[in-house]
């Protein structure tokens, strides 16, 4: 059987994750069912990453074995026309079998987005946690460097994680305030692989820190600490999108 490999696009607002699951809607569910549709046979889908709650996608990557071949300009059309209006495939190309959405990526890069103005914003209010007083950006800057490279990040790892171990390699993080619009705070997390709300706590952590509420050099010690008390707090889910799939 043929095996496609797809990029997709979904708000994770109406979402309880990508990963299929009992009594709630799963982006994973929704989009099997336009693939049973299209092709008239039961198929399961493998993806990049199980996603939050919440938790929203510029670019999923999944994969599955399909019984015959669509082109692959064709292929997002038509199942875009099968799709309900928060998912949307947005690429799609032909793998080898054994190629995997899972194991075979190289990597992953997230962006969690803070709006902070006096006033809220309704067109953030999906995608980004409102912070009403601007946090000092340099200060998170500074602390953001401490993150890059192979660490235990047991310290920014939520309860009811699977992992077998809380080392892991990120890329970069950055925090950038210098986008279109001021009142938008970006912090970009790149790395091999993630820890169960990793991502959300490092950015809460980097708030932490451009509230004062911890300084930039103790970023340091809270890495090397391994104790999750002396880390921020986990942002909410809506703030983070998966922006990039390495493969």
């Amino acid at each position: 059987m043929p095996r496609i490999a797809f990029i997709t696009e979904f708000d994770g607002t109406g979402f309880a994750g990508f990963q299929s699951q009992e009594n709630a809607r799963a982006v994973q569910d929704v989009i099997e069912t336009a693939l049973e549709e299209l092709y008239k046979t039961k198929i399961r889908l493998t993806g990049c990453s199980r996603t939050d709650a919440g938790v929203h996608a510029r670019c999923h990557l999944s994969h599955a074995d399909v019984p015959f071949v669509i082109p692959e300009e064709k292929f997002p059309l038509a199942m875009n026309a099968l799709l309900p209006e928060d998912v949307a495939v947005k690429k799609s190309f032909y793998v080898s079998d054994d190629f995997s959405a899972r194991f075979d990526i190289k990597g992953k890069r997230y962006i969690y987005r803070i709006y902070s103005s006096p006033t809220r914003s309704p067109l953030h209010d999906r995608n980004a946690y409102y912070c009403p007083v601007m946090p000092d950006v340099p200060k998170m800057k500074n602390a953001a460097q401490y993150f890059a490279g192979e660490h235990d990040f047991a310290a920014f790892c939520a309860a009811g994680g699977s992992q077998k171990t809380t080392v892991r390699r990120l890329f970069e993080v950055k925090v950038d305030s210098s986008g279109h619009d001021p009142c938008l705070i970006e912090i970009t997390v790149s790395g091999e692989a993630f820890l169960y709300n990793m991502v959300r706590i490092i950015a809460g952590t980097l708030l932490y820190v451009g509230q004062g509420k911890i300084l930039p050099d103790e970023v340091k010690n809270i890495i090397e600490g391994c104790d999750r008390s002396l880390a921020g707090k986990t942002l909410p889910a809506k703030g983070l999108t998966l922006e990039e799939v390495y493969i």
